[in-house]
């Protein structure tokens, strides 16, 4: 897939698990790691969990093996790295703490 058709697929996968407040950041000319960020949150450390890891599989299963995926564990932050697209899903508290659309936007 090319960079669009990652953004829409990560879009699409997020929303599948009703993730709430999706925004999208194009950071071609921001960023050299990546093209575009998501950035969503979910409503409790198992909603984070059960987006992020819907998102790696469906993924997989597009022939897009996840580069990178951090915090799961934890629940609050968890990161899905694909390469052109960077999918953050975080809990409420914890992406007011970060304002990644802030710090990207």
């Amino acid at each position: 897939m090319n960079s669009q058709q990652l953004l829409d697929f990560a879009f699409d996968k997020v929303d599948d698990m009703k993730a709430k407040n999706i925004v999208t950041l194009d950071v071609r000319n921001k960023s050299s790691v990546t093209d575009y960020l998501v950035i969503c949150s979910g409503t409790s450390k198992r909603h984070v969990q059960s987006i992020a890891d819907h998102v790696a599989k469906e993924a997989r299963h597009a022939g897009e093996v996840p580069l990178g995926y951090e915090g799961q564990d934890q629940g609050e932050w968890v990161l899905v790295d694909l390469g052109n697209v960077v999918v953050h899903v975080m809990q409420d508290q914890t992406r007011g703490f970060y304002e990644l659309e802030k710090l990207w936007g």
